[in-house]
């Protein structure tokens, strides 16, 4: 877990620090090509900006990068960068499962909104209306908190991240109200609705309204209302006490304090919950985007409220309900989420011409500038038309 910029999905009060030259020192780089066409002589004989950013990622001491692009035809192509295990060198699975932290926001963001449009949530309804009385203290009030301010991160609650380790995260099992009572140990950030703060709170409340309204597990709505909808194969929520990847994945890593990068795959996912319990694939979170994009899990409406955005801060991102857009160097944006959880980072997105780009990373970046250069080979992917 670690310090918030903007889309990671656990915070921590720091972001690792040290050098991942170990992961470096024993990659090598592979490449497997998927469903697309050939290329043509001409096209081969080019250097692969996406294949290249991916390299670039593994020298700069990741373990492994994976990436997987996809055209408006549906055709992708699959990259693999690194080693899957740094114990054995095993090679990188093509497009294996990673844990993909706050994208699980965004899966949640779509069924508090299908149940908007169901008439079951109302956004500008407060958190009390549905969960009366759990948010007191401190400046914290549910009574003056609303469900879009949750799902934009403008509540001002605290985030409950800072205070759980990275070890607590790898061994202990948290029930969805612990979380909430960690975060309000601490004061309200600022009266809701007047700032933008990103708050893995939020969304461990959006899932306790979401079973409270519809009386199942959060887990089993994503499931029916999103993942089996879309055919999302590779795509789930685990159960609780499951400390596995399910299908091949590479392993993930942490940056210990020595720079030593010490494995951290099998962990216990719940302090994530509905802020980043998930596990995907680059190309089921693709898929996930851009059939968002295309209407094909929420009313227009609703849609429509999900892309309605705030400012982050001066970074040129915005933020909507479990969605964010961020600019192409091409011109235009792209729209997805990202996420950080020990072991394991991803960005990318779809845009509204149907090009989507995930990128997956098996270790937290040791700081910011290690993630904006995961963002880049993003905007390489997209870029390249």
């Amino acid at each position: 877990m670690r310090e918030q910029t903007w889309h990671g999905p656990l915070a921590s009060t720091k972001r690792r620090r040290g050098v991942l030259a170990a992961a470096a020192a024993v990659a090598v780089a592979v490449m497997t090509t998927g469903a697309l066409a050939p290329p043509t002589a001409s096209a081969a004989t080019r250097p692969d900006t996406v294949q290249q950013g991916l390299n670039a990622l593994v020298r700069d001491g990741q373990p492994a990068a994976l990436a997987t692009v996809q055209g408006p035809d549906g055709r992708t192509r699959t990259y693999t960068a690194g080693v899957g295990d740094l114990a054995t060198g095993a090679q990188v699975p093509r497009d294996g499962q990673v844990r993909m932290g706050s994208n699980t926001k965004t899966f949640v963001a779509v069924v508090v909104l299908q149940l908007v449009g169901e008439g079951k949530i109302a956004l500008d309804a407060s958190v009390d209306t549905y969960l009366p009385g759990l948010v007191r203290g401190k400046g914290n009030d549910g009574r003056r908190i609303t469900v879009r301010q949750l799902l934009q991160h403008t509540s001002g609650l605290p985030e409950y991240g800072g205070h759980i380790s990275d070890d607590e995260i790898a061994h202990r099992y948290f029930e969805p109200r612990d979380l909430v009572d960690i975060a309000l140990k601490e004061k309200a950030g600022f009266r809701p609705g007047t700032k933008w703060s990103y708050s893995n709170t939020n969304y461990v409340l959006a899932g306790l309204i979401v079973q409270k309204v519809t009386g199942r597990p959060l887990a089993e709505e994503i499931d029916r209302r999103v993942v089996r909808h879309l055919g999302l194969r590779h795509t789930y929520f685990p159960a609780p006490g499951d400390r596995t990847i399910r299908e091949p994945h590479p392993k993930g890593y942490r940056v210990m304090p020595t720079g030593e990068l010490r494995e951290y795959t099998g962990i216990d996912p719940s302090a994530g919950w509905a802020a980043g319990q998930m596990i995907s694939t680059d190309s089921d979170l693709n898929r996930f985007f851009t059939a968002l994009l295309d209407g094909d899990l929420l009313p227009a409406a609703q849609l429509a409220q999900m892309r309605t955005t705030v400012p982050v801060g001066d970074t040129g991102a915005h933020y909507g309900l479990g969605l964010m857009s961020r600019k192409l160097s091409c011109g235009g944006v792209y729209w997805g989420h990202g996420g950080d959880i020990v072991g394991y980072e991803t960005r990318g997105g779809a845009t509204d011409e149907g090009y989507a780009a995930n990128i997956s990373v098996t270790s937290i970046p040791a700081d910011i500038s290690g993630t904006r250069r995961v963002e880049a080979v993003v905007d390489t992917a997209l870029c390249r038309r």
